[in-house]
């Protein structure tokens, strides 16, 4: 498949760097300091900004407290965070075209980034610079402008439900999902890692693409 394409945008958790059990185990660890149920708290985290769900959890009196809390726990076992195969030689191949659309807060992004080698985003969108995360479009639609480039000439990736909601109503050229867990959003075409995508000059070339069971077999 080729995409013609001027720009890439990529989510960071779950596209870039491999960071599911360690964020896990944050939450988890949150949960029960805060006295919250921690399987309540990870069916809805991913993808979302940690202040969104943060609030959904504990009453405004805390709010603040919690936030930080969680951002120290997860900054703190930001090591444990692995590349997905192939995010640093893409990244590393892209003419300096490229965004960072991320749930994370600007230390979290830094320290998992740095964790997994890759290398420093031309154009960097954090969890600071919405006023509405992810399902929202804005992020995408931030990055895009910071880039210079029209929105319609960029590709997103994206993993979980709420960042593929996301690209699809920011209206990019196309939304390419990440991995196993992507085969359960809306993204239209799914790879297993970025080892299948190729920076090809004049746009992406992408192959490889996942195949959803047929509902039958689910």
């Amino acid at each position: 498949m080729n995409l013609s394409c001027r720009g890439a945008l990529f989510d960071m958790d779950g596209v870039l760097v491999d960071s599911t059990v360690a964020a896990e185990r944050a939450w988890t660890q949150w949960a029960h300091e805060f006295g919250v149920d921690p399987d309540q708290v990870l069916r809805g985290m991913h993808g979302r900004r940690s202040a969104d769900t943060v609030r959904l959890h504990v009453p405004a009196v805390v709010h603040a407290h919690a936030l930080r809390r969680i951002d120290a726990i997860e900054i703190a076992d930001a090591e444990s965070t692995d590349p997905i195969p192939g995010a640093r030689e893409l990244l590393e191949s892209l003419p300096g075209n490229w965004a960072v659309v991320t749930s994370a807060s600007p230390g979290l992004l830094s320290a998992r980034l740095a964790a997994a080698g890759m290398p420093a985003p031309a154009v960097v969108i954090s969890s600071e610079d919405v006023t509405q995360g992810k399902p929202s479009p804005e992020g995408y639609l931030r990055a895009a402008a910071r880039l210079g480039l029209p929105i319609g000439e960029c590709v997103v990736f994206e993993d979980s439900v709420n960042g593929v909601a996301a690209g699809l109503a920011a209206e990019p050229a196309a939304v390419i999902g990440v991995g196993v867990s992507a085969l359960h959003t809306p993204a239209p075409v799914v790879v297993p890692d970025l080892r299948s995508v190729r920076w090809a000059g004049r746009g992406l070339e992408v192959s490889g693409e996942l195949r959803r069971p047929h509902p039958a077999q689910r």
